[in-house]
């Protein structure tokens, strides 16, 4: 028979694990909306409070504002790059929690042809808000450089 306090160990541990996963598909769901060009969704990972710094594409803070950097910057790429989210480190503390990924932008060349056009980081803060993990703060570094220049954002080419 299990104790209270062997019961109590448990339900943290599966909290845990939960908690991690949950935070391992909102990194899938990240790139996934991004690149199928729902942008709302995308706006939604993002805590009310929640800001987005991504160098050269842009900053905003708040899902609909969010959701509008996007569709000004990317609008009309669908389908054009796809993002893989790699290598996440995820350290948890209660509803709060800190997170680093690798990404990789794959982007099709002029002959329909895979090409990869960057790799960078993603550091961000998380918190848990209404019962689900979001976005509070995500600030992207390009570790190898991008095809597109400082100020110039992505477009469907």
């Amino acid at each position: 028979m299990q104790t209270t306090e062997n019961q109590t160990a448990l339900a943290e541990r599966l909290q845990r694990l939960e908690d991690l996963e949950e935070i391992r598909q909102l990194f899938i769901d990240y790139g996934h909306y991004l690149d199928s060009g729902n942008f709302a969704a995308y706006g939604e990972l993002f805590a009310d409070e929640g800001e987005v710094l991504l160098g050269a594409i842009g900053r905003a803070k708040g899902p609909t504002a969010i959701e509008a950097l996007m569709r000004q910057t990317m609008e009309g790429a669908r389908g054009s790059s796809f993002h893989i989210v790699s290598n996440p480190i995820i350290e948890l503390d209660g509803d709060q929690a800190t997170t680093e990924v690798m990404w990789t932008v794959v982007a099709r060349d002029g002959k329909d042809r895979a090409s990869v056009t960057m790799l960078g980081r993603h550091r961000d803060r998380l918190t848990r808000e209404r019962g689900r993990w979001r976005f509070l703060r995500r600030e992207g570094f390009i570790d190898v450089p991008s095809r597109y220049r400082t100020g110039e954002a992505p477009t469907g080419d």
